[in-house]
């Protein structure tokens, strides 16, 4: 899928479903956002705000006018998947923006987000742009339990804080279907295999597979991965939980062997020879997103020590 392209979600029995490809970090099949063209349309996620017009122009392929959009849902306030809310939300004025209640003042005041996310994305900066404040009086504040009125479908939000505090997932019911956010890893459909997605500051490895499960219980007929697409059942989710405790016990044995810095470097250079990665995603997105998953399990061993 290329970046830009827009394609209706045809697996299980969803209906009203579009995604597209963001062409985040200028990598093809690595960031979607969602487009659900129900009676109150909404989009869930916006990806960087650098991409945010590639949205606006596919949510007008689909139908969508930007002043018919009535709800924004960033998943997180990570700017992978929020950078886009405060220019999205500028260019259409019906929106409402909902927002787990511990990010939504970072999307009011993104000055710390900016700050933190130039410290962990490494060389990614030059991809994006600094977000722009979403006003104070379109934020409409969930939490665990809430729903999402959209008409003829609905968004139950389920927090999921082991990616972050302000991480949730959306159960879409009509369709059967969950937006996994960051909860179920990063699945990379060249490949058909799972990643992990541990970056600091808040990765916690004992939250994240009660993240999984949690998806697990509510037995969704498809997964709505924001990296990246739909796929059908729910099998992904136990080879990610065998995934991300392999990735755990890598992490901490390199950093018991070798310390933290040179940890770090070696399993830089250990993922970067893995099979099918670089092929999928280019040599600058495997390094950077590695650097940043070994960084975040080192934080999260560092606290439970």
């Amino acid at each position: 899928m290329a970046s830009g392209q827009v394609r209706a979600v045809t697996a299980g029995d969803v209906t009203d479903l579009y995604y597209v490809d963001t062409g985040m970090y200028d990598t093809d099949g690595y960031t979607s956002v969602y487009l659900l063209d129900a009676e109150r349309p909404a989009l869930v996620d916006t990806g960087i705000g650098t991409d945010y017009e590639l949205v606006r122009d596919a949510m007008e392929e689909v139908g969508i006018a930007p002043e018919g959009l009535e709800v924004i849902a960033p998943t997180h306030v990570h700017l992978d998947h929020a950078g886009g809310t405060g220019f999205l939300a500028e260019d259409c004025p019906n929106a409402d923006v909902v927002c787990h209640e511990r990010g939504a003042r970072h999307l009011v005041d993104p000055t710390r987000l900016w700050e933190g996310t130039k410290q962990a994305v490494g060389e990614q900066l030059q991809f994006y742009t600094e977000p722009k404040p979403v006003p104070e009086d379109r934020v409409r504040e969930v939490t665990d339990g809430d729903v999402v009125d959209l008409g003829d479908h609905e968004l139950r939000v389920h927090h999921a804080p082991g990616h972050a505090p302000h991480h949730c997932i959306f159960e879409d019911p009509a369709n059967d279907a969950v937006c996994t956010a960051d909860a179920a890893g990063i699945y990379v459909p060249s490949l058909e295999r799972t990643e992990p997605t541990t970056p600091p500051p808040n990765f916690d490895y004992e939250q994240c597979m009660d993240d999984v499960d949690a998806i697990a219980d509510i037995d969704p007929s498809v997964l709505l991965y924001s990296h990246f697409g739909p796929v059908e059942g729910t099998e992904t989710l136990a080879e990610y939980r065998d995934v991300l405790t392999g990735w755990v016990d890598t992490v901490e044995a390199a950093r018991d062997d070798l310390g933290e810095e040179e940890a770090i470097e070696r399993l830089v250079r250990e993922k970067l020879h893995e099979g099918g990665l670089v092929e999928a995603w280019g040599e600058l997105k495997v390094r950077e997103e590695t650097r940043m998953n070994v960084r975040g399990v080192l934080r999260y061993l560092g606290e439970r020590d």
